[in-house]
């Protein structure tokens, strides 16, 4: 799309939409939002960019090797993060029981991993999202 406005307002949106994105990641703990949510906000302000200003610009700000990095990252950090549940004798994925710092109700550094879970799943799935929309574009 060669339409000077779109790629304007999307230059001086985006960043807001990304910030928005991760906002609802790391307050999904305490608040509506999490890492399904607020990864498909931050994979969505990729595909505004990719829809306005096309796929090449789009993939030189974020290569396939980069979202395919993140994807196998995000996966990798939430099994870490179950196992480490196992190594300290609990179950995967537990929490209190094994004794990961609680904080205090309704504070960031609350519900100890579940945070840094939230994360691992936001990343996923915002490159889940980027790559799959790249890949159906790339088919056309």
């Amino acid at each position: 799309m060669d339409d000077l406005i779109v790629k304007t307002i999307t230059r001086l949106i985006v960043p807001f939409i990304q910030v928005y994105g991760i906002f609802i990641i790391l307050h999904g703990h305490i608040s509506p939002g999490g890492g399904f949510s607020g990864g498909a906000v931050l994979g969505s302000s990729m595909i505004l960019f990719t829809l306005s200003y096309g796929l090449t610009d789009a993939t030189k700000k974020l290569p396939h090797k980069v979202t395919g990095v993140l994807e196998s990252g995000g996966i990798i950090w939430y099994i870490l993060l179950g196992l480490m549940g196992i190594l300290l004798g609990g179950k995967f994925l537990s929490n209190k029981e094994v004794g990961f710092f609680m904080g205090q109700a309704g504070e960031i550094l609350s519900a100890g991993i579940i945070p840094l879970i939230t994360v691992a799943i936001g990343i996923k799935v915002a490159s889940t999202v980027i790559t799959l929309f790249h890949t159906i574009i790339e088919e056309d």
